[in-house]
């Protein structure tokens, strides 16, 4: 009860502008955050843990000062003691650190990825390359594109041919 009326005394946001992401205010706050590409529900969550913000609110009652302190956490989540394992790019092979990418810049490293592999002709890059599934799955029955090959349809009744 006591929370409902603190939660009244804020401004309530429908859209919140959280690292260059439109984020809905009206969703729970780790359920928003997962709207921004490279945050998962676990980083979300103990990204709050981190910030000090109870997850159960709404997250268009976030203020500004609750919103940079988020912001903050996702730029440097090691510096605030983030596990490792949590990030999404540990062992960077240019860097050599921990990092975790968020929206454009996750889509340019995992294009830049791709490229690379498919310059060193490596075999992920040549799945890549053709199109071909890269993980291993079973590509015998499952992944066809284009047209359907060895099926052929049935002949056309011949008109007037057929019983007494």
């Amino acid at each position: 009860m006591y929370r409902m009326s603190s939660q009244t005394a804020r401004e309530f946001r429908h859209i919140l502008r959280i690292t260059d992401t439109d984020v809905d205010g009206t969703l729970k706050v780790p359920y928003a955050l997962r709207k921004i590409r490279g945050i998962s529900l676990s980083l979300a969550k103990a990204i709050l843990k981190k910030a000090g913000i109870d997850p159960n609110i709404r997250a268009g009652f976030l203020n500004e000062a609750e919103v940079e302190k988020v912001e903050e956490i996702i730029k440097e989540p090691t510096k605030y003691g983030l596990p490792s394992w949590m990030l999404n790019r540990r062992k960077d092979l240019e860097t050599g650190k921990d990092m975790h990418l968020i929206s454009a810049d996750l889509l340019l490293r995992t294009k830049m990825d791709i490229e690379k592999m498919k310059e060193l002709r490596s075999w992920r890059g040549y799945r890549h390359a053709y199109g071909l599934k890269v993980r291993g799955q079973s590509t015998r029955t499952t992944g066809r594109k284009g047209k359907a090959v060895g099926v052929k349809k049935k002949a056309a009744a011949k008109p007037g041919g057929g019983g007494k």
